[in-house]
């Protein structure tokens, strides 16, 4: 399983996919694997992105312009998959993945080498036809759980998720933010009583002292915004800047 969290604590990195477009993506995912990126989050461009701050708002709109779908991105990790053996995870709204069909995905993302999936929008008690394809395929089914969540229903995530679970420091949409609230430590601490999966946190990470921070208490800091943002301020040399960023974000890790 290409999910194993090798260094601790290891960096999830998000990227909205065909941002700017699917070919500079491919630079981009390979560039932040070079610096130190243990799984990847390959964003599908969705038009209605409920959860999404500005930053990954645009570059979704950008995508979206040039066509990028669901297919594309399965087939951009087919092609990455032969150079590398990260871990690859499709981070989906549930509208595209219906329109190609449950069964359908699962299959293309199988052969594609991708571990697993998160769908944003699909709770986790309408989630069991999904649970059940993926499993089939050995496929990890990633869910997201909220500081806002029941006891119960962090059990329930807990016991769905597979690969990993995905902590949401904060209730709101994406985007970097200057502290990390204590909402993010007192949730990995409530989840570790219902799961011995890595929990891997994200919205609002952007500096390498947040991402030291909360490798204090969790396996994985998710970085998402700032890479986004990073790359629509670099244009023409988006994978050298995301790279750097990387790097630099591991940095405080490797000096401790």
């Amino acid at each position: 399983m290409a999910l194993n969290f090798t260094t601790r604590p290891a960096l999830v990195a998000y990227v909205t996919c065909g941002d700017p477009d699917i070919a500079t993506t491919r630079e981009i995912v390979l560039a932040a694997i070079g610096a130190g990126a243990s799984v990847i989050e390959l964003g599908v461009p969705f038009s209605d992105p409920v959860a999404d701050g500005p930053v990954i708002q645009r570059a979704s709109e950008r995508a979206l312009r040039h066509g990028t779908s669901l297919p594309d991105v399965i087939a951009l990790a087919k092609d990455i998959r032969r150079q590398s053996d990260v871990g690859f995870i499709i981070f989906s709204y549930l509208n595209p993945i219906m329109r190609m069909g449950l069964k359908q995905f699962a299959d293309a993302a199988q052969d594609a080498g991708i571990d697993g999936a998160l769908v944003t929008d699909l709770p986790i008690e309408e989630a069991g036809d999904y649970v059940r394809e993926m499993r089939l395929r050995d496929l990890a089914t990633v869910f997201l759980a909220a500081p806002t969540s029941t006891d119960t229903r962090l059990r329930m995530i807990a016991h769905a998720s597979t690969g990993f679970v995905y902590a949401v420091s904060r209730t709101g949409v994406t985007g970097a933010r200057k502290q990390m609230p204590e909402d993010a430590k007192n949730l990995v601490r409530r989840l570790r009583k219902f799961t011995k999966l890595p929990i891997a946190v994200g919205f609002g990470i952007s500096t390498s002292e947040q991402f030291a921070a909360v490798g204090e208490f969790a396996d994985a800091p998710v970085v998402g915004s700032a890479i986004v943002d990073t790359i629509e301020r670099n244009p023409g040399k988006e994978a050298q800047a995301v790279a750097q960023f990387v790097r630099q974000l591991l940095s405080v890790n490797h000096q401790s």
